[in-house]
């Protein structure tokens, strides 16, 4: 058996810095510290953090006034900045800087009153904080190509679109295309606004897809960029394809059959997780494993100046 192993794959400069966040106030503040909502979406790093003195709440009201609160790597509402400072609380921001790009996308095109589109998933933590930088009514959702015939905005031709930034790339430009032909004067982002890590994994699977019989993506049920992959995959030309949280997870009947096992990581799914995965194939079938590797990333941020040391 062959494990084609696809990189990029795991964490994202943005997942990187958040993390590093919730670890640097621990050391600087103490324990607890208070994270609204999951730092990234992935059950071993919050798991971890937690082990550490991380505390992880929804809801402002469940943090005391006197313990820092970080806001998680998806961004938050500008309500929650008012509560925090309303509060007098001490809040540490870990939105990745990809994120806050489209939250000033958004700001600039409503002083410019021009009313927003944003591509996203309902209720996910991003795209809820990115339409609550504006007021309610100025960010219209659409979640596919239908919706773009259900929406209607107050001027057609004073409008703009924005995505959430882990969406899948082929799907996004179907929308967006359907955008463009209903609304023919919509303003499109001046940079693309899906990230390049989300981009970057997508196209390695959509490179090793048509090689395999399987694929393993490793990340949580809750990782809206670790879905997108597993749905790449299927729609690449891989006829089977599972998301895993552990190699716990996998489905060894369904690949009994597989020669070739392709394997990836979403951009919150740490290296410990994706090792264990390829020493279980080096285990279970002494399976040859192979690299492959689409682009390289040098991507970082830094870190909130109140948290370094």
């Amino acid at each position: 058996m062959r494990l084609l192993v696809a990189a990029p794959r795991g964490f994202c400069a943005g997942v990187d810095r958040a993390i590093e966040i919730v670890e640097e106030s621990l050391k600087k503040f103490g324990a607890p510290v208070y994270v609204r909502h999951e730092i990234v979406h992935n059950k071993h790093v919050v798991n971890g953090l937690v082990a550490k003195g991380a505390i992880f709440v929804e809801e402002l009201d469940e943090c005391p006034n006197d313990r820092p609160v970080i806001f998680s790597a998806h961004g938050v509402a500008k309500v929650v900045f008012g509560k925090a400072k309303e509060r007098k609380m001490n809040y540490i921001d870990a939105t990745c800087p990809l994120v806050t790009k489209v939250h000033l996308e958004a700001k600039r095109y409503h002083e410019m009153g021009i009313q927003l589109v944003m591509i996203g998933h309902k209720n996910h933590p991003e795209t809820v904080g990115t339409m609550g930088q504006l007021p309610p009514g100025e960010v219209l959702l659409v979640e596919n190509t239908a919706d773009v015939l259900n929406i209607r905005p107050k001027d057609e031709k004073k409008l703009a679109f924005i995505t959430q930034t882990t969406l899948s790339v082929d799907d996004t430009s179907e929308i967006a295309a359907a955008l463009k032909e209903r609304f023919p004067n919509i303003m499109a982002p001046h940079k693309e606004d899906i990230c390049y890590a989300t981009t970057n994994r997508q196209n390695a699977v959509k490179c090793i897809s048509p090689l395999i019989d399987a694929l393993l993506v490793v990340g949580s049920v809750n990782s809206s960029n670790s879905k997108r992959l597993v749905e790449v995959g299927k729609k690449a030309g891989c006829k089977y394809a599972q998301l895993i949280d552990t190699v716990k997870d996998i489905d060894w009947r369904a690949i009994s059959g597989s020669k070739i096992i392709g394997l990836t990581a979403g951009a919150s799914a740490p290296d410990i997780l994706i090792n264990g995965v390829i020493q279980e194939f080096k285990t279970k079938f002494k399976a040859e494993i192979e690299f492959v590797e689409i682009t390289k990333e040098n991507v970082s941020f830094k870190i909130p100046r109140e948290v370094r040391n």
